[in-house]
């Protein structure tokens, strides 16, 4: 076995091998892989004894569930009906601006960051909101959405 694999090794072994437990299973794959890799669920599904299209299946049917590489950190920018009205679309075009991302891009080249754009965060109350690495920011404006990359990088840097 792979290197690659001990991890999902490890998982599956807390799990008992139980396919009834796949989300929960994919879940820490997920965390331990900050995605998951398609190489990855096929030696789930064999290791499980189900098959591979059940195994891409939940994976794909979820939101939480990411098939493509996510950054380290993670920004959510809620675009819901208060936050767009007031200016979460700024916000979003700054983030996307200060982090370099080209249309249709969701993840920094260095894997250090992903933006999601999301329906709701459910704090519109607070809006707009950000989250950083689930650290909820309300009333975010564009100037404070920069100071926060910021801090991250400079976390990063240390």
């Amino acid at each position: 076995m792979s290197d690659r694999f001990t991890p999902a090794a490890q998982i599956l072994k807390d799990h008992n091998y139980d396919s009834a437990k796949l989300i929960p299973i994919l879940q820490k794959v997920q965390d331990a892989y900050h995605f998951l890799p398609e190489d990855v669920m096929r030696f789930i599904a064999n290791e499980l004894g189900i098959s591979p299209a059940k195994v891409f299946g939940v994976a794909t049917f979820f939101a939480h569930f990411a098939i493509t590489p996510k950054g380290k950190h993670i920004i959510r920018v809620c675009n819901g009906t208060a936050c767009h009205v007031k200016g979460s679309a700024a916000i979003i075009d700054t983030v996307k601006k200060k982090l370099k991302l080209k249309d249709g891009q969701e993840t920094t080249e260095d894997l250090l960051f992903t933006l999601e754009c999301v329906s709701c965060l459910g704090a519109c109350g607070l809006a707009p909101v950000m989250v950083v690495d689930e650290v909820v920011h309300g009333q975010v404006t564009p100037a404070k959405a920069e100071e926060l990359i910021d801090e991250v990088i400079k976390a990063e840097a240390k």
